[in-house]
């Protein structure tokens, strides 16, 4: 009975320390869901500025429109570097979901070990205030 108490006491800590472990992961995860966000976002707007400049036509000289061109060229290299950002954030972000995950069913599993060790306790617990010999109540 001693073991089982002193079992159920080292999982209630190891419950704390994986509730710690899936908090911080859920954590990672948010932050890295949000760094994509904005890498999206950043997308979002510089493929509208891309859409914005490649339709003016307000160009006075030569000079205004190659200005223009090489401006177009830096947004579209931006675009490529972006969805290269884009890329490994979206990888990062479900790396970091997979690792929370897997923290939530590690915290679980010390959580149904606990339940279950708590369950025999108090069984035996039950067993121990029964007198020797009497019967145990019948169920209808």
């Amino acid at each position: 009975m001693k073991a089982e108490r002193v079992r159920l006491g080292r999982l209630k800590r190891l419950e704390k320390l994986r509730a710690i472990a899936r908090h911080s992961a859920l954590a990672e995860a948010g932050r890295a869901e949000a760094r994509l966000a904005q890498l999206e976002h950043l997308r979002e707007r510089t493929a509208a500025l891309i859409v914005g400049y490649a339709a003016r036509d307000d160009a006075a000289c030569g000079g205004d429109l190659a200005s223009q061109r090489i401006y177009l060229g830096e947004l579209l290299r931006m675009v490529g570097r972006n969805d290269a950002d884009l890329a490994r954030a979206r990888e990062q972000a479900d790396a970091l979901s997979a690792q929370a995950a897997a923290a939530e069913r590690r915290r679980a599993a010390v959580e149904d070990r606990a339940s279950a060790t708590q369950q025999r306790i108090a069984k035996h617990e039950a067993a121990a205030t029964q007198p020797l010999g009497a019967r145990s109540p019948r169920s209808s």
